[in-house]
């Protein structure tokens, strides 16, 4: 029997918080899940790990425009985990990076974890109903190194 993923349980709403860090630089964080960071530089903005879903990556957009106009340019996987790719494709860049490590594991596990997290999303939570419909790809990284 396969072991459950780590997030199935979770379901509760998350305590969100967005505080700059330094010039440019600030913090989203919902409770851990996941922590995301997000740099404003001269042109665009690089949003580091993505969040879970498209529709929380929206939200995330939103605390975004509080502090500058510009667009999310770029979009950099840290490490493999469903809330931290699965949402990618929500920011409306064609630049998504990643090690070469992070894609192969996107590539392995990751329609396995978009099925886990629909099926957390089964929940009665708030959270987990606005988010599951806005599952789906491509959520992979466009760059990649070794």
């Amino acid at each position: 029997m396969a072991k459950a993923f780590a997030s199935a349980a979770d379901l509760d709403e998350k305590k969100i918080t967005f505080d700059r860090l330094g010039e440019g630089v600030y913090a989203f964080t919902a409770e851990g899940d996941p922590n995301t960071g997000v740099i404003v530089g001269d042109h665009g903005v690089m949003v580091i790990d993505a969040r879970a879903t498209p529709v929380l990556a929206k939200e995330l957009m939103g605390y975004i425009a509080t502090v500058t106009d510009k667009p999310v340019t770029h979009v950099f996987l840290t490490h493999y985990h469903a809330v931290r790719v699965l949402g990618a494709s929500g920011y409306g860049t064609d630049t998504i990076m990643a090690s070469r490590d992070t894609y192969d594991l996107i590539v392995e596990r990751g329609q396995q974890d978009m099925d886990s997290e629909i099926g957390r999303f089964r929940g009665c939570s708030r959270r987990s109903r606005r988010s599951r419909d806005s599952l789906g790809r491509p959520w992979w990284s466009t760059v990649c190194w070794r």
